[in-house]
């Protein structure tokens, strides 16, 4: 196939343009390098099937030759931290603009082309959630003019969006609901938990730990992301689908983890909480739909994923 991939130099996005390459496919890829890096897709530089735009997608897409098979819609601001000059809380008109404007341009490629489309929706959209683990049926516990609104919303309205295009336009539409995720090629300085506790144990400092640290999240390795994403893809499935590890970690067994691994003395430090408004309690998908849909579940553990992830940042430091 031939696939637009917007947020191509993120994180999740330039994994993703791996693995479409390495399928076979040819990539398009488009960032404005908000948040995205140059980096990130340098070693696809000489890669016959892959081409990049620099390009904001909150514009209209103008889509080079006559042929596009599949959009896969990835470009948004993700770390919640407010702290990051990168999280969606210091990028707020931005986030909203590629929730909204982005999944409306890229929707519209889509259209044009009579292509497949994919949503690269988050559990964000599930607040802080009530019903525990959150499954796809959950509405979700969302404070729409809270601190975090600007992703959750734009994400909300964007899954909306697309499955107006799927019903009133006949777009072949797909949406994943994207869970904690890591791996190589996050920013140390992006604030979220995985980087920022590695940041500071490769430099032997104590971790901060935001409370008691007895939130939990469920974090999945980047590559167990991406196959069940493409798997998605490939599917007939146009419901969201809900794609993340089910191994609940509280943030302080993470802190712990990440510390035994380096051998860090530097121990934990615990500051008052000061994550923000809405900041989930308990996070863990339900991944029924996706073992009965896609046939996918995770196989990557926590300290199996920590040990691919952390050379990434020794080298980058």
């Amino acid at each position: 196939m031939r696939i637009i991939v917007t947020g191509a130099a993120g994180f999740l996005g330039s994994h993703l343009c791996d693995r479409l390459i390495k399928e076979g496919h040819e990539v398009i890829g488009l960032d404005n390098f908000i948040t995205g890096r140059s980096e990130n897709l340098a070693h696809l530089g000489n890669q016959e099937r892959f081409t990049f735009i620099e390009h904001d997608v909150s514009n209209f897409i103008e889509v080079p030759d006559d042929r596009v098979d599949a959009v896969m819609h990835f470009a948004s601001p993700a770390s919640p931290n407010p702290n990051s000059p990168y999280g969606y809380v210091n990028l707020p008109i931005q986030t909203m603009k590629a929730g909204a404007l982005g999944t409306l341009n890229s929707l519209g490629v889509a259209r044009a082309y009579n292509a497949r489309f994919l949503l690269a929706s988050t559990s964000e959209i599930y607040g802080d959630p009530q019903v525990h683990p959150q499954p796809e049926t959950y509405w979700g516990h969302v404070n729409p003019i809270g601190e975090r609104s600007v992703y959750d919303e734009a994400k909300r309205f964007a899954e909306a969006l697309t499955l107006a295009y799927h019903q009133y336009h006949g777009i072949d539409t797909r949406i994943v609901r994207i869970f904690n995720t890591y791996g190589p090629r996050m920013r140390l300085d992006d604030g979220r938990a995985v980087p920022n506790f590695i940041d500071q144990a490769l430099n032997g400092k104590p971790l901060t730990i935001y409370g008691d640290g007895s939130q939990t999240r469920s974090f999945c390795y980047v590559d167990d992301l991406i196959e069940g994403i493409y798997r998605l893809l490939l599917s007939d499935e146009h419901l969201p689908v809900n794609i993340g590890n089910t191994d609940e970690k509280t943030i302080l067994e993470l802190a712990e983890s990440i510390n035994n691994l380096f051998e860090n003395d530097g121990g934990l430090t615990f500051l008052p909480d000061k994550r923000g408004e809405g900041d989930p309690q308990r996070r863990r998908p339900d991944i029924s739909r996706a073992l009965k849909i896609l046939n996918w579940k995770p196989t990557i553990g926590l300290e199996e994923g920590l040990k691919k992830t952390i050379p990434y940042f020794q080298e980058n430091i």
